[in-house]
């Protein structure tokens, strides 16, 4: 990825010296129109599409499976309908899950069995307590009553033994209805734990009867990439979070997709307006402008430059367009009128001093600092320092370090601008 200027003026002439024993190349500054641009690779992507995604009964709660595999999928490019077959997702997979599900729903069916005859069981024998609680109680009764002709101590006694078989009874009344209580609560646990149960096993059919996949509407399939950035195939594992598989892409919205160098991003801006190739049709050429520039930049697998996404909308429509085309931008950053411009070759560098070396004599050279605007790999922008037609060399003098720096007030105001707009920052 590099920079490239489109000068309108014709380009700079390189003259081997006649005036000097010296192999030396000369080059003239020039004044003209300049256009920088950036040039890079990109791959063709539709702005808008269709997703086609895992089935979204997959997304239940009750269904323990947070990724499955594709066992079959259409190939890539096909035309398909409405409804047409896309993929088939592993049917093993859900039916192990279907399996299990199905034991510990008849687990919980039995757990409810035993809850229910237990709680009748229970019941049942404190309804027999209470039963006999109220016989007992009616015959200390009728005792108190015969006790009537009794000495008072019998009588007496005779009340607290109905008093305390009273109290008994209401006792077993109220743990009765407590245990009633707690017995239809554990009934209605067990009732709840096979419901919660049959619902996933319901949960589960349903999305074993939608592992084949179809296409929502029609259009082209284009598969979808995973988490490590691969193409979805036969094969791969898509999971509840990413769950695309494919796409189909409206063809008639375009953008190219293309990732710019940290050192040119700064230049790109949205809305510039862009020249784009398609690799597969050379002799096509579309006009687009930049979409978005990415705010976050990313490093290239296995290196360790970073850059940044750009995506340009292609201007009009194209049949033979299709996505994942590779794809040539080229990104105008910037016009300029009636500027001077040299030849990168030209410019020399010392520690944050650029400078060129300016011909004045036969066998004499100008060591002049220049202040520099923007450039690409073929030109730079002089913002000071140098004239019209003035001649530089190529390639560096002998004893070139003995020069003197000229024009050492360019420099000073450089280093002045550049702490101003750091104290601003």
């Amino acid at each position: 990825m590099g920079l490239c200027v489109l000068v309108i003026i014709v380009g700079s002439i390189l003259i081997p010296s006649k005036e000097s024993n010296e192999n030396y190349l000369y080059t003239d500054v020039k004044k003209g129109n300049f256009i920088a641009q950036i040039h890079s690779t990109g791959q063709l992507q539709t702005e808008n599409s269709e997703l086609i995604v895992l089935p979204k009964e997959m997304s239940s709660r009750n269904i323990d499976i947070y990724e499955i595999k594709v066992s079959n999928i259409v190939e890539e490019g096909t035309e398909v309908d409405s409804g047409s077959y896309v993929a088939t997702l592993d049917h093993a997979a859900v039916e192990e899950l279907r399996t299990k599900a199905n034991e510990e729903l008849e687990t919980a069916l039995n757990a409810y069995d035993d809850a229910k005859i237990d709680t009748n069981l229970n019941l049942s024998t404190l309804r027999d307590e209470l039963l006999n609680a109220h016989v007992d109680l009616e015959e200390k009764k009728i005792i108190l009553e015969q006790s009537i002709y009794e000495s008072p101590a019998v009588k007496r006694q005779s009340k607290l033994d109905v008093e305390r078989t009273q109290r008994d009874l209401e006792q077993k009344n109220r743990n009765y209805k407590l245990k009633e209580k707690q017995d239809e609560y554990k009934v209605y646990r067990s009732w709840e734990k096979v419901k919660k149960k049959q619902d996933k096993v319901d949960d589960i059919n349903k999305l074993y009867k939608v592992l084949e996949v179809k296409a929502p509407k029609p259009g082209l399939v284009i598969y979808s990439f995973d988490r490590f950035g691969k193409k979805i195939k036969a094969g791969s594992t898509i999971s509840r979070w990413r769950p695309q598989l494919a796409e189909l892409p409206d063809l008639s919205s375009m953008i190219s997709k293309t990732f710019i160098n940290e050192i040119d991003i700064s230049q790109i801006k949205t809305g510039q307006s862009v020249k784009i190739g398609i690799d597969a049709f050379p002799e096509k050429t579309f006009t687009g402008e930049v979409l978005s520039v990415a705010n976050i930049g990313q490093v290239i697998p296995s290196g360790d430059a970073k850059v940044f996404e750009v995506a340009v909308k292609i201007n009009g429509t194209d049949k033979d367009l299709r996505p994942a085309m590779t794809t040539s931008n080229i990104i105008n950053t910037a016009s300029l009128n009636d500027v001077f411009y040299i030849p990168l070759e030209s410019v020399f560098s010392n520690d944050s001093l650029s400078y060129v070396f300016v011909k004045e004599g036969s066998s004499t050279f100008r060591k002049q600092i220049v202040e520099l605007g923007i450039h690409n790999e073929n030109h730079v922008v002089v913002l000071d320092g140098l004239k019209i037609d003035e001649t530089l060399l190529l390639n560096q003098p002998e004893k070139a370090e003995a020069l003197d720096y000229n024009g050492l007030e360019i420099y000073q105001r450089q280093k002045a601008a550049r702490t101003d707009s750091i104290d601003n920052k």
